[in-house]
């Protein structure tokens, strides 16, 4: 069963910076953000740098477990993981860690197009019939949905900075043009852990 793309928002950007939009807006402090390989990171550096992202220029498939790791070593701080498709199909057996370990205080919003972005538009197991939603219930996620429209993601922000959410968002698979947030990632890694008020490591 191939997955349709008629249900799909055409204007990722415009997703991403609605989900991101006032950070502060967030139980106990600015929400922390992790974003994956790629578009997203593209994305979140495009809706506004700040210290506080965390962006994964390498590592396919460690964005969700990365997100736990911060969400564990600061139980007190709402952790977001943003990552395309493609990559949480790389990292799939970090759902069922999380599933197990349910922290309270991550999200993860999958911005889901169907394709492989970064390696030339291939249809990824996603516009194949594999419903990551599906997969994070069956691994133990409390609560999962999918979103198809404006309004839907309009309702997810909230969402996102209060529960354990899993959210898939249904995108378009069109190719917007690069943004390219910082790429360093000793100064991604230690402004990171400076705006969280951790010594130097």
């Amino acid at each position: 069963m191939t997955q349709s793309v008629v249900n799909a928002l055409d204007d990722r950007r415009a997703v991403v910076a609605s989900l991101l939009r006032d950070p502060h807006d967030t139980p106990g402090g600015e929400l922390l953000v992790v974003t994956g390989l790629g578009s997203t990171t593209f994305d979140a550096g495009a809706a506004g740098d700040r210290p506080l992202n965390f962006y994964l220029w390498g590592a396919m498939g460690g964005a969700a477990m990365v997100g736990l790791g911060i969400a564990l070593a600061q139980p007190q701080r709402r952790v977001l993981v943003l990552t395309g498709d493609g990559e949480m199909l790389m990292g799939l057996g970090s759902l069922a860690t999380i599933g197990a370990l349910k922290p309270a205080n991550l999200a993860i919003a999958v911005m889901d197009n169907g394709r492989f972005a970064e390696t030339g538009q291939q249809r990824s197991h996603s516009a194949l019939g594999t419903d990551l939603a599906a997969v994070a219930s069956a691994c133990g996620w409390a609560a999962s949905c999918t979103v198809t429209d404006m309004p839907g993601v309009e309702a997810l922000r909230p969402r996102l900075r209060r529960e354990a959410l899993f959210a898939v968002i249904r995108i378009a698979p069109e190719e917007v043009a690069r943004h390219l947030p910082p790429r360093d990632g000793a100064r991604l890694t230690n402004r990171f852990r400076d705006a969280l008020g951790l010594p130097p490591d």
